[in-house]
């Protein structure tokens, strides 16, 4: 090997070169076995389970305690029986992991949607409440219609008792401009 193809090997910022092989590489999606595996996993958790699994592992004991000598063909102890389930359970352990391990990554992705959800929410909240707060400062130096009803009633009471005459809050200010004694 020279010096240029050991450096070109030695590098770990570009990609191997592909090597070909007389095994096929397995390829199946990973999406569709998880499916599987959760469905799986799903019916293992059933009540349909384990009546069926009853059912065989009876019939199983059942015809190679009854059957004729010729036709048994795992005896008392049952060890092909024994083999039997420890394969499914084998098969089954890895796959109920698997279901779990998609099931806690999907309540993961949930649980980051809900809090960022919620903290929108309380951004939210403390913006309105910001501006509901600004509102009511601006409101309280804002004459509302019964502040400037009440303070034209005492306005024109004011008037009213000072000359005996009911006169217009107009005709105050023009009396008051021209100095001169008009009573109404």
């Amino acid at each position: 090997m020279s010096a240029p193809q050991a450096r070109a090997r030695a590098r770990l910022d570009q990609p191997r070169e592909v090597r070909r092989s007389l095994l096929p590489r397995p390829q199946y999606d990973p999406e569709a076995f998880g499916k599987f595996a959760e469905r799986f996993a799903r019916f293992l958790g059933t009540a349909r389970f384990i009546v069926y699994m009853t059912i065989f592992v009876v019939a199983w004991i059942g015809w190679n305690l009854v059957a004729p000598d010729g036709l048994r063909f795992d005896p008392f102890p049952f060890i092909f029986l024994t083999l039997m389930l420890s394969l499914q359970a084998s098969y089954a352990a890895p796959l109920i992991l698997l279901a779990q391990n998609r099931q806690a990554d999907r309540d993961r992705v949930q649980y980051e949607q809900d809090r960022a959800r919620e903290e929108r929410s309380i951004a939210d909240t403390e913006y309105l409440s910001r501006e509901i707060a600004g509102l009511r400062i601006a409101l309280s130096e804002v004459a509302t219609r019964d502040f400037l009803r009440s303070e034209l009633q005492q306005m024109i009471k004011e008037l009213d008792g000072r000359d005996g005459a009911p006169q217009t809050a107009r005709h105050a200010a023009r009396h008051r401009r021209d100095g001169d004694g008009y009573a109404g």
